[in-house]
């Protein structure tokens, strides 16, 4: 566990003392205990984990074994196989039964034992407190179907193994991801309650044909639904990655045509974060924004590269073809269904809150939410960032001009919400800054997101002119 936090490590190597201490009692259960039963489980446990294909539904457990990074669903699939396992065996059973499966799981290249060891003590801590509470409610180990008297303690157990997961996974979140105590554990239990109440289900229906004269290889029936449901997600997101490679190729040639500032985009984008984090928002919004962040200059794309690699200044009709670029990225993601939000933020994300900014001039609330996170994210990373004609700011001088231009330029929430991030986490660039552009190439002050006396320049005064027919009807999408 080289490499993990200090608060990570404990926290990690107090709950597999603890889940040990859960699944140790069934040493002295003696051989009239289910043990055939529990072995024949824990291998199946073991086989689903091993045939696992689909990518997790819900939550952001962060040590799921087949991830590298946080997002994982614990039970998979297979997750009817544990709560079969509740519902079938004593409670020091059913935590040993989920042991060998977590352990031998495909685990992500970083951090792999810590994964496979955190995996193994939050599932055995999660089915010994499901079975204790089905106990709880009067019932013994399930040996023969007791509808319906059986479906209330049954969905009680799978709701309490939903939730000793989602209390554990957000501690790690904190422990070992640095999330904010007020965030690490929302939406872990709502967004997973559902999906394990069917797991529930789907485990009491193995539970019971398991003990029926059919026998446990009818019971493998169960699981076959729910491998294809889990396929047809694993489709679903395949797909979605599609779109994020789509993504990534349309920064890249953004990278390519605007030289100077290669790596800006993913910057962007990690900085939005950072301020949608610090405000709570939800996890599908921190997506938006973040693909708003990375996608915010693709409207670049649209203008003439000789503009973006002009050495001197623009002429007022070289800038006001460079405005144009929040329409035409606009326009450029106007196809793309999961981006819709990201969208508003692309074409307002040079708006100021004095309504002295472009393509509209909006003032104030006026500007949507996600595009006033990113225009605090662009300016703050274009900065600290080198450029051909003049070196990064330490991050101090950039903090304090963003605290200078709030109000006027910026939301002073975003503001404090990016420094707030950044005196808790830092700024780790990661090296991914401009690569060595040509001489004089970008000096034509590009940096439209600078606070106006941090080297932007101030707008220059032009009469409104037409937009292109396409830019124009960017206006009437009602994301004004």
């Amino acid at each position: 566990m080289r490499g993990l936090p200090a608060a990570a490590r404990g926290y990690i190597g107090c709950a597999a003392p603890a889940a040990a201490l859960c699944a140790a009692p069934a040493m002295g259960l003696g051989p009239d205990a289910p043990w055939s039963s529990a072995l024949a489980l824990a291998l199946l446990y073991g086989l689903c984990e091993q045939l696992r294909r689909c990518r997790p539904p819900v939550g952001r457990a962060p040590y799921a074994p087949d991830s590298g990074a946080p997002g994982g669903f614990p039970t998979g699939w297979a997750g009817p196989v544990l709560l079969a396992g509740v519902f079938l065996l004593p409670p020091p059973l059913a935590a040993l039964a989920a042991v060998p499966g977590a352990l031998l799981a495909p685990a992500g290249p970083r951090f792999a034992a810590a994964r496979r060891l955190w995996h193994a003590a939050e599932l055995a801590l999660a089915c010994w407190a499901a079975a204790q509470v089905f106990r709880a409610l009067g019932h013994q180990p399930l040996s023969a179907p007791q509808f319906p008297v059986v479906l209330l303690p049954a969905a009680a157990a799978a709701a309490t193994f939903c939730g000793v997961l989602a209390a554990l996974d957000g501690g790690v979140l904190a422990a070992a991801e640095r999330h904010p105590l007020r965030t690490a554990w929302r939406g872990l239990l709502t967004r997973s309650l559902g999906p394990h109440l069917v797991h529930g289900l789907a485990g009491l229906m193995m539970a019971v044909l398991w003990c029926s004269s059919y026998g446990p290889p009818a019971a493998l029936l169960v699981l076959l639904p729910m491998y294809l449901s889990c396929w047809a997600f694993d489709r679903y997101h395949r797909e979605r990655a599609a779109h994020q490679a789509t993504i990534r190729a349309l920064v890249q040639a953004v990278d390519i045509k605007d030289r100077y500032t290669r790596g800006h985009s993913e910057r962007v984008g990690r900085a939005s974060v950072m301020i949608a984090r610090e405000l709570g928002l939800a996890e599908d919004r921190m997506e938006a924004l973040r693909f708003a962040g990375i996608l915010h200059d693709v409207g670049k794309l649209g203008v003439p590269t000789r503009l973006l690699r002009k050495d001197g200044p623009l002429t007022p009709q070289e800038r006001r073809v460079i405005e144009l670029h929040p329409e035409y990225g606009h326009e450029i993601v106007r196809g793309i269904g999961f981006l819709e939000e990201a969208r508003a933020a692309i074409l307002h994300h040079h708006e100021r809150l004095d309504g002295s900014g472009y393509p509209y001039g909006l003032r104030g609330h006026q500007i949507p939410e996600v595009a006033r996170v990113v225009a605090v994210a662009d300016a703050f990373d274009a900065m600290t960032s080198t450029r051909s004609y003049r070196r990064a700011r330490p991050v101090p001088a950039a903090v304090a001009e963003l605290r200078k231009c709030a109000g006027a330029q910026f939301d002073p929430r975003m503001v404090r919400a990016l420094v707030a991030s950044l005196d808790r986490d830092g700024w780790h660039p990661d090296l991914v800054t401009a690569a060595d552009p040509e001489p004089g190439a970008g000096r034509s002050g590009q940096d439209d997101a600078l606070p106006r006396d941090a080297g932007g320049g101030a707008p220059v005064p032009v009469p409104p002119v037409p937009l292109p027919e396409r830019a124009g009807r960017a206006g009437r999408d009602g994301v004004r």
